[in-house]
């Protein structure tokens, strides 16, 4: 049973050029017709947001992370462990934990984190801008990736393969340090990816063209052409209007409601005040109410109703994820 709480609404069903009649009733849409349903099949990914306080300030953060965003709370070690043994209780075909925030590496528990999950055998997939809270724990990665190889993951967020783009995201210096970060694990043997846009007006392959000619310019070992080493984001701009998701769409649109990422993962959060930690729908969508699935990963195992512009821009239109497995 989900958890009866204060609504929380997301910015983005406000925002300026979407139909304020879109998103408003979980089981219609605007013109009433049946809103589609995502049936949950199994939990193969499970994310982790450590928590939303991050070192940048990007201007098209879906979460708003920042230095002073702290809506959803740093977890514990303890905490996440919870959820990690239920996964081994119940006998979940989880296969990877992906971690997320905020930036991850600012939590100071998140080395603990990574230790826990890897070595219980799981994959583990980090999201880094590969920065300075990253770079504090220099040894703390080596031991890992020692230890566990390939099963550790780091996707870096750089959002254009050139500086000023980059920058204009991220602030001024952000693209250097980030290169110097991804230059730091490439150079020390981890499995590193690149988390990209595609809001450049760019087409796809030009966009890897330029990212592989900075890997090689710089001796960054990553496959610019592989979609999994190189992952291009679609856009999740509020001030656009959006098509709601209808029953009848996933024959028109070729998709079928198991290809859609909240089929196969959740995420466990904790907002500022709680007691506990909850477990939400998507990864995307942190700050509404109707997307928490309850405290534990058993409660969580039910159907979503694509009631938000996010089902839309990224996972059903845009044919996202943000895992690895799903």
């Amino acid at each position: 049973m989900r958890l009866q709480l204060p609504a929380m609404t997301d910015p983005a069903p406000e925002a300026a050029g979407l139909d304020p009649k879109k998103f408003r009733d979980p089981d219609r849409t605007a013109d009433g017709a049946a809103r589609a349903v995502v049936p949950f099949s199994g939990l193969e990914t499970l994310w982790i947001n450590t928590g939303t306080l991050c070192n940048l300030t990007c201007t098209h953060c879906y979460i708003e992370s920042s230095p002073t965003n702290d809506r959803l709370v740093y977890l514990t070690a303890a905490e996440v462990a919870v959820y990690l043994d239920e996964i081994a209780t119940k006998q979940m075909a989880t296969r990877e934990i992906g971690f997320t925030g905020g930036e991850p590496f600012m939590n100071p528990d998140f080395p603990a984190m990574l230790e826990d999950s890897l070595g219980r055998g799981f994959c583990v997939l980090v999201l880094t801008n590969a920065m300075r809270p990253m770079r504090r724990h220099e040894n703390a990665l080596r031991a890992l990736k020692d230890a566990f190889g390939s099963k550790l993951v780091l996707r870096v967020s750089m959002d254009h393969y050139g500086k000023a783009l980059h920058d204009t995201e991220r602030g001024e210096g952000s693209w250097e340090k980030t290169l110097d970060g991804l230059r730091w694990l490439s150079d020390a043997g981890f499995t590193v990816h690149i988390a990209g846009r595609t809001c450049w007006g760019e087409a796809i392959s030009d966009l890897r063209k330029g990212y592989d000619r900075l890997f090689q310019a710089h001796g960054i070992r990553i496959d610019a052409a592989s979609e999994e080493a190189l992952v291009l984001f679609p856009e999740m701009d509020g001030a656009e209007d959006v098509p709601e998701i209808t029953t009848a769409c996933w024959g028109r649109l070729g998709v079928a409601p198991a290809d859609i990422m909240c089929a196969r993962t959740r995420m466990v959060a904790k907002r500022k005040g709680a007691a506990q930690p909850v477990v939400l729908a998507c990864t995307l969508v942190a700050y509404d109410a109707a997307f928490e699935k309850g405290r534990t990963l058993e409660e969580a195992a039910s159907p979503v109703k694509l009631n938000h512009p996010y089902c839309a821009r990224f996972c059903v239109l845009g044919g996202a994820s943000c895992s690895r497995t799903a």
